[in-house]
């Protein structure tokens, strides 16, 4: 038997992809299967942007690129920070990696040293707490559920520490669609201010699914001073249906930067060449495939949020961003559905799935047991069939 790495043998599984799979799994078993477990919008790649790709690919342009990736795609980021986001860089700050996922690894590869503590708002993303803990790092829990998961200022006070290495904040966020505010991210500034010692990291891969009129904010808009300190994260994955070419980024001091291109080179090198380029055309084009899509989940939204209200017991908060909704469902605990017993949100979840063939994920992955994420990316009919199920699953509870 090979004696595995003991920091590997610590690492769960991602419990979004798990429940994916089960779901698609079952489907292809012939059964009837709903989920709303899949992280990914439900739209095709804009055509223009898969034209690029092909086009790129017909000239011939598959070769290996710089591990950090081009130069062409680094100044469209560039270009796309300074005019939406009113946030100046060049190309030697920033970092193309294979998806956000892989930004975020990087950073906290490079950032972290054994025993170094990290701040994490509950819920989180399941992924932050594993790379952490890949990392050497010790993960420190902010509990957001009392606040209704916006940001918990007073209880974050509390657990900066001497070991507060980094800190991690996601808006719009995964998995609770919460959008921070700019008051709230001024009042987080102003005790990051405070801890000169801390590094940020600034997740902002669903930045443009924000509904009801609310905006965006970068906490490095709200505190120039705080940009160099600060690592801001963001993709194509989200917001051009591109979830599957793997293309993310990152905006980082060039220190930061270069420790993280080091680490690419040795690690998985460029992200695949006709991607960077078709992502080039996809920030450079204004199209409205985005603001189409953009729509249609808000509408979503509105409607798997009315629906999970009737459902007696749930507590739903009603999501500004994202396409995820989090509602609380410790209501079924410790209840019976056909003799299988209810006890949290992961027996909550299998049950569900083996009685209802309806998938959703387990609060417990994102740090918080009480709740259950689903995603509205997917279509009218199968959220109204999909929370009709959740619905009768949780009538027929004894």
């Amino acid at each position: 038997m090979i004696n595995l790495n003991k920091k590997i043998k610590q690492i769960q599984p991602s419990a979004t992809l798990k429940i994916t799979a089960m779901a698609k799994k079952m489907k292809k078993e012939g059964l009837d299967v709903i989920s709303f477990g899949a992280g990914e919008p439900d739209y095709d790649t804009p055509q223009y942007i898969k034209d690029a790709a092909i086009k790129s690919i017909n000239n011939g342009e598959t070769k290996y690129t710089p591990a950090s990736g081009t130069d062409e795609l680094k100044s469209a980021v560039v270009e796309k920070l300074q005019k939406e986001n009113n946030l100046q860089y060049a190309n030697e700050n920033i970092i193309i990696s294979c998806g956000a996922k892989h930004s975020i690894y990087n950073i906290i590869q490079v950032i972290i040293n054994d025993g170094d503590e990290v701040i994490l708002f509950a819920p989180y993303w399941v992924s932050y707490i594993e790379q952490i803990r890949l990392a050497g790092g010790t993960p420190v829990i902010v509990d957001t559920t009392v606040t209704d998961f916006k940001l918990n200022l007073e209880e974050l006070k509390k657990k900066i520490s001497k070991k507060t290495k980094l800190i991690i904040i996601n808006s719009p966020q995964n998995p609770s669609g919460v959008v921070y505010s700019k008051e709230e991210l001024t009042g987080l500034a102003k005790i990051l201010k405070e801890h000169e010692e801390i590094v940020i990291i600034s997740d902002e891969i669903y930045e443009k699914l924000i509904y009801s009129g609310l905006s965006h904010y970068s906490i490095a808009q709200i505190d120039a001073s705080l940009k160099e300190r600060l690592i801001l994260v963001n993709g194509l994955s989200k917001t051009y249906s591109m979830t599957g070419w793997r293309i993310g980024y990152l905006a980082a001091p060039v220190e930061v930067a270069k420790a993280v291109s080091t680490l690419q080179s040795h690690s998985t090198s460029n992200p695949t060449t006709f991607c960077q380029k078709a992502s080039v055309t996809a920030m450079k084009t204004d199209s409205d495939d985005v603001k189409k899509m953009i729509v249609h989940f808000e509408k979503r939204r509105d409607l798997i949020y009315g629906l999970l209200n009737e459902i007696n017991g749930f507590e739903v908060i009603k999501p500004e961003g994202s396409f995820y909704i989090f509602p609380k469902i410790s209501m079924t605990f410790n209840k019976k559905y056909n003799g299988k017993e209810i006890t949290d949100s992961t027996s909550f979840a299998q049950v569900l799935l083996e009685e209802k063939n309806v998938a959703v994920v387990p609060g417990v992955a994102f740090g918080c047991d009480n709740y259950i994420r689903l995603s509205f990316a997917t279509s009218d009919e199968n959220i109204k069939n999909g929370v009709q199920r959740i619905k009768e699953f949780t009538e027929g509870l004894s």
